[in-house]
């Protein structure tokens, strides 16, 4: 999202206690956000052997309700939403109607004809305008509460035992994708299974007005507080698409390792994201040099791809990337980054990088 010049970033409910923390502060999609407080590394690793938590307020939140609910999101999205119960998430694409994505998201069944989206932060009021596009002539109410939530994720191995303690709730009898009313520290909020760093973890929706107490409060009990850098680490490792980068309007889904999101129904642009795409999403790993979104990728000298998301892994030690390359060429084993006008060798791996 291209931000005006004179238009001031928005801020999320936690832009106090991120400066209390000392984070370093960028624009981020239109928002204000905390890249780092004691470092990428230090809170990666956090993530990976403890806990962290991240704040996630700046995604939207659209509830979607009434008779026609489900036969809406079936017809706006890929994935099969009628698999839904009360208390279960699903991850779900917001087809274009010409191809490519309007948003990938989450939808979270609160009750019979009721559901909860999130959203990308920087998608809001793109995904906004095509769903109330396509709600005409379904018995759907549309709301959009993206300024009621603070959205926290508590994320990491460690996490459920440091939660405990603190809620009303059995935790451990909660699988993957639950979604689910709790105490927390007292507070009333919704709590889901989901995460987006490879690690296990609870991501807590709460009124805005008492995210920062809550957040003070994870703090207080151990949580490391962690930024979109360690956020970006993470998600690649573990293989997680990020929008904007191998997800578009423009870049065929089905180019990833997601086609079990495609389900066998009719939705929006269900003829295009069923033709072949012309490009295959593969995971590099190189030696020493990192390399970043859109650095050419090559065969045999040829240019063949470029690079989506790339990084230097704290877990691993070396260079990863995600590139989009030719269909054609994804199997080979060997291929060239270039960077600044030289070659680098890059070695294709399976993805995810890393798995738990």
């Amino acid at each position: 999202m291209n931000q005006s010049p004179t238009e001031p970033l928005k801020r999320t409910p936690l832009h106090a206690a991120h400066l209390r923390a000392g984070a370093r502060m960028v624009p981020f999609g239109g928002w204000d956000m905390p890249v780092q407080y004691a470092g990428v590394k230090a809170e990666h690793d956090a993530v990976r052997n403890a806990a962290g938590v991240f704040d996630v307020s700046h995604m939207g939140e659209f509830r979607v309700q009434g008779p026609g609910a489900l036969a809406f999101l079936q017809h706006v999205t890929t994935n099969d939403v009628s698999k839904l119960k009360p208390g279960r998430a699903q991850y779900n694409w917001l087809p274009g109607v010409s191809g490519g994505l309007v948003d990938d998201i989450y939808i979270y069944m609160v009750a019979p004809d009721e559901y909860l989206t999130v959203v990308n932060a920087s998608n809001i009021a793109k995904d906004w305008a095509h769903l109330q596009r396509h709600a005409e002539g379904f018995d759907v109410t549309l709301t959009d509460e993206s300024d009621r939530w603070g959205l926290l994720a508590v994320q990491g191995p460690q996490t459920e035992s440091l939660l405990q303690p603190h809620t009303d709730t059995d935790l451990s009898s909660k699988k993957k994708n639950a979604f689910f009313p709790a105490r927390l520290f007292g507070f009333d909020v919704m709590l889901a299974r989901t995460g987006y760093t490879g690690e296990d973890g609870f991501e807590v929706f709460t009124d805005a007005s008492e995210a920062e107490t809550i957040w003070d409060k994870l703090l207080a009990i151990g949580l490391t507080p962690a930024g979109l850098g360690a956020r970006d680490t993470l998600r690649l490792e573990a293989g997680f698409p990020l929008y904007g980068h191998e997800f578009s309007d423009t870049i065929h889904p089905l180019s990833s390792t997601y086609s079990w999101v495609v389900k066998e129904k009719t939705h929006v642009g269900h003829e295009h994201i069923r033709t072949a795409p012309t490009q295959t999403l593969i995971g590099l790993k190189l030696d020493r040099v990192p390399v970043r979104e859109g650095y050419p990728v090559k065969v045999g000298g040829e240019v063949v791809g470029h690079v989506t998301s790339g990084t230097s892994s704290p877990t691993f030690g070396h260079p990863i990337a995600m590139a989009l390359v030719n269909a054609q060429h994804a199997g080979a084993d060997v291929f060239d980054v270039e960077v600044r006008g030289k070659d680098h060798p890059a070695t294709r791996v399976a993805l995810p990088f890393y798995k738990r």
